[in-house]
């Protein structure tokens, strides 16, 4: 799948204010997929989840946000793979 730049520029202000309110609707994504699983969000990985305006990191947490057993998890440049049985 390839990515279709529709602004006018790469890097512009309305581009850059595009993908950071893509990235504050993502990390709200994040926050409620752990607040429905019960997994309980510290108020330092709160802060650092909702002030992300990287898209690519925030929907890497989303992905990420079903399968981790604690939030801290999720700030970890890699996630651990899974123990082979």
């Amino acid at each position: 799948m390839s990515f279709v730049n529709y602004f006018p520029g790469r890097g512009t202000l309305l581009e850059r204010t595009f993908n950071e309110g893509e990235a504050t609707g993502e990390a709200k994504g994040v926050l409620r997929v752990l607040e429905v699983r019960g997994v309980p969000v510290p108020d330092d990985v709160r802060e650092q989840i909702t002030g992300c305006t990287d898209l690519a990191r925030v929907s890497e947490w989303l992905d990420r946000a079903g399968t981790v057993e604690r939030a801290e998890d999720l700030l970890t440049d890699t996630p651990e793979a899974p123990e082979s049985v």
